[in-house]
This record gives structure tokens, sequence and C-alpha cells, in this order.
């Protein structure tokens, strides 16, 4: 607030002087942005510890996300392919942070293909878990980064915290999932997300 007063004050100067001033506020405020982003990020990092778990469907979940992200998609000409296992079981899931989760990954998806491509999304079972995948057309990326993806605060996006995959692997761990993920420079990359069936609901 502090930040936006000098502006106001600065510019009713319309001096030279003021001028200069108010581009190294305006530096001053989107820094203050960047790092308040980053606290954001990380207070919901270290903060993902136990959560409540409730029987739900993974097909409603990746299906609201992707309606949320339908507009980018569609002003960017990306399209989306959904094959979502009608016969999908329920898992034990807590909504709110596993859309935060699945969030995450579509918009890394999309933004890794800029304009055009193809994104997919199937569910399905396997002999132990129900499975996720998305799959982009994007740029890809090489070993190292895949080696890399998941740490905290490793990041190859201009003023990316580094928390955003880090945060989506330890919400799918809290929900007793895993994550892995295959991708290739210049073709796209894959996310496999797999989640238990607990035993009284398979």
């Amino acid at each position: 607030m502090n930040i936006d007063l000098l502006s106001e004050d600065l510019v009713e100067l319309d001096s030279p002087g003021s001028r200069r001033s108010l581009e190294r506020v305006d530096i001053v405020r989107s820094q203050c942005e960047r790092m308040e982003g980053l606290l954001r990020d990380f207070l919901k990092y270290t903060r993902l510890r136990d959560i409540d778990l409730l029987p739900g469907s993974l097909n409603d979940q990746i299906q609201m996300v992707l309606r949320a992200y339908q507009a980018q998609a569609d002003a960017d000409g990306i399209g989306v392919e959904k094959y979502l296992d009608p016969d999908l079981p329920a898992i034990l899931l807590h909504s709110d942070s596993l859309q935060a989760a699945l969030m995450n990954l579509v918009k890394n998806a999309l933004e890794s293909m800029g304009s055009g491509g193809q994104l997919m999304v199937r569910t399905y079972t396997t002999r132990k878990s129900v499975a996720l995948d998305l799959i982009d057309t994007g740029s890809g990326v090489d070993d190292n980064t895949v080696l890399h993806m998941f740490e905290p605060f490793y990041s190859t996006k201009d003023g990316g915290s580094g928390l955003g995959l880090p945060t989506a692997r330890k919400i799918i761990e809290a929900h007793g999932g895993r994550i892995s993920v295959q991708s290739e420079v210049g073709r796209g990359t894959k996310f496999v997300l797999e989640f238990p069936v607990p035993k009284r609901l398979a």
C-alpha cells in the first residue's frame, strides 16, 4: 500500500527525477509481488502434512480442473482429449489439495505448448491402483531437468518459485500415491499419477 501511495506522489510531481524514481518503485513493487508469491508457495509446501481424506472420484477432480483451463486451451489452440474410465473405482482424496496439484500439472502442460498442440488426459485402473496420465505435445525437458524437477526451488522458468512440482508431488504422496514423469525435448512430457484403491472401497 505504501508503494502505491509513493507511486501516486511521484506521478503528481511529474519531473525527470520523479519519473526515474517511479521506475525504481515499479521494480520494488514487482519484486515484492514475486517474493509474496514465493512465500505463499513455500507456506503451501510446508503445511502439507496430515490431510483428511474422503472417498471421491478422480474423474470428477480432473474434469473440474480441465473446465477451469478450457478457455486458456481454446485461446491457445490446444486440443484437450479425454479418455476417462467411467467405471473408475473411488479413491480416498482431499479435493482442494488434489485439485491444486492437478492444476499445477495442467497449467505447466499448457504453458509448455504455447500455441497449438494436444493434451491427452486418461484415467484407468492397474492391478493395484487408479491411475491418471497427462500427456502433452509441448517442448519437453532434458534428462537433467527430469532428474531435478521435483526438488524444491529448482525451476527452469523465469520468475518461477520452483515449488509447484514439489508441492504437487507432496500432495500426491499425502494421498498415498506416487507421480512419475517421462519427457523428450521437442516431443512432449508424460506425467503418470497412481493412487491406491482402499480395500474397503475396492
